[in-house]
């Protein structure tokens, strides 16, 4: 009887449910979005409920279609540095989930200024609202219920990851793995082990903290009463990190960049931590006892910046319909478009900067518009891409460039992406690379796949080459980077 790998991937925007079989080929996929919460400018909540409410909704839809009897494990990712705090006594959210794209806790961040060295060096993040520990701070200082329920040592404390795994083990596991943990600015990555120093710095108690595990760890059952069996759930890991795994990660020289709500560019440092100004180092994964680092370069602005276009501006009605728009014209018409719709993330760090839409005239239209939002995607993939160049040596010798996500799929955006890069761009089958990963990192934790089977699945679909001359391509982007700074600290007072 054929047996099966469910994924079950916790976005930003929806939650994606992947069923694999043996030779990996999807034979069921389902997707729905949940609402988005923007109490105020610049802040981004979820339902926590709405999160579990629509990740059960998937995966009921999927594992109806194959029998629930036939699945092997579970394996699970998720958006990362999300915050949420529930009640273990009654299992209630005590507040809406603070998103990893809020940018509320910027004043917090400013109170710990002088800290900002030692958060770096310990956990290899920089001291941003996109991190966790803020967002606990945050909770801890504004919610009333919070605080209580901390006082009173009924509080814990989760990334989606963490609370998904407590409601579908029916609350008999509250845990994490390295991955997630290493997002949360608490979690010191050359020892991974909460930081005493940092968790007394911030005045949060590690009794609400998650136990953190291998992302091949065998994390408990999905209670019966969801699915009418128990299925195992054999792996956990951060959507970067599972990406980067689906694109076989381990191997040297591969950087991926997946295109998603943001854009996360990421490469395995191997057993090494690689120390950056601009980059964040962190956990790629421990799987099978091996444990590897990451450089990454986070963008906060991506395939949302899409989203935006067509629910914020109206102006296209699907977001497919970008590219169609955007090919309307042969160029920009001079126009750049700085997504900093949540300030910069990497490699910049200016929380404070501003959406900047720059170069209209009269004979600019929607068609300019819309290409010109494709090439500042680009734009700020090549900022990362070119911090990735100037510090890797020998060892991290840049080979190959893997994208995936749902943007991927926009062969002009690709084709733009590898003309601004100056490089060639693979694109796989497979572009449910999160999903893929999840299920990859459970399948090995129960001896489904190996590495070698990931690596031999895994079939490039498309590939880009660069047809821009190198004058032109240093023309435009010095262009890019006058209008990139005339975004910068914008929404400073």
């Amino acid at each position: 009887m054929a047996k099966y790998i469910l994924s079950l991937d916790l976005g930003t925007t929806g939650n994606k449910a992947v069923i694999f079989d043996e030779k990996c080929n999807i034979v069921a996929m389902d997707y729905s979005e949940f609402p988005q919460i923007f109490p105020k400018e610049g802040w981004v909540e979820h339902s926590p409920f709405d999160i579990l409410d629509c990740a059960l909704k998937v995966a009921k839809n999927v594992v109806d279609q194959v029998g629930v009897e036939n699945i092997l494990a579970l394996g699970i990712t998720n958006q990362r540095e999300t915050a949420i705090i529930w009640d273990k006594t009654t299992g209630n959210p005590l507040y809406n989930a603070i998103v990893w794209q809020c940018r509320r806790t910027e004043e917090i961040c400013r109170r710990y200024e002088q800290y900002k060295d030692m958060v770096k060096e310990k956990t290899g993040l920089f001291l941003d609202p996109y991190f966790s520990v803020t967002k606990i701070k945050w909770l801890i200082e504004n919610v009333e219920e919070v605080k209580k329920a901390v006082s009173h040592g009924s509080a814990i404390f989760g990334t989606v990851d963490s609370f998904v795994v407590y409601y579908l083990t029916g609350g008999k596991v509250h845990a994490t793995d390295v991955t997630n943990s290493s997002r949360t600015a608490i979690f010191n990555i050359n020892n991974l082990e909460y930081d005493e120093e940092l968790l007394k710095l911030f005045e949060i108690p590690a009794s609400i903290l998650p136990e953190v595990y291998s992302s091949d760890h065998m994390f408990g059952y999905v209670d019966k009463k969801f699915f009418g069996k128990e299925i195992p759930i054999c792996g956990v890991i951060g959507d970067q990190q599972a990406s980067l795994f689906a694109h076989g990660g381990w191997r040297e020289g591969l950087v991926k960049n997946t295109y998603g709500t943001g854009l996360f560019l990421m490469m395995s440092t191997k057993d090494e931590v690689y120390h950056s100004k601009n980059l964040i180092s962190t956990v790629a994964w421990k799987v099978k006892n091996k444990l590897e680092y990451a450089l990454e370069g986070s963008i906060f602005v991506g395939g949302s910046l899409i989203q935006w276009l067509r629910d914020g501006l109206g102006m296209i009605e699907k977001s497919e319909h970008i590219e169609e728009l955007a090919k309307s014209v042969d160029s920009s018409g001079n126009v750049y478009f700085v997504p900093a719709l949540t300030g910069l993330g990497a490699p910049h760090w200016d929380s404070l900067a501003g959406g900047l839409l720059i170069g209209i005239t009269r004979g600019t239209n929607r068609g300019h518009i819309a290409r010109a939002a494709l090439e500042g995607i680009a734009f700020q993939t090549k900022d990362v891409f070119e911090e990735f160049k100037s510090i890797t040596d020998n060892k991290l010798k840049i080979k190959r460039f893997a994208v995936d996500g749902g943007a991927s799929k926009n062969n002009l955006l690709m084709q733009i992406q590898s003309d601004i890069l100056g490089t060639e761009i693979e694109r796989p089958m497979i572009t449910e690379s999160t999903a893929l990963g999840a299920a990859a990192v459970a399948a090995v934790s129960c001896d489904f796949w190996s590495f070698d089977d990931i690596l031999s699945f895994r079939e490039v679909e498309m590939e880009f080459r660069p047809f821009k001359k190198d004058d032109e391509r240093e023309r435009i982007y010095n262009k890019w980077l006058k209008a990139l700074e005339k975004s910068k600290r914008w929404m400073e007072e």
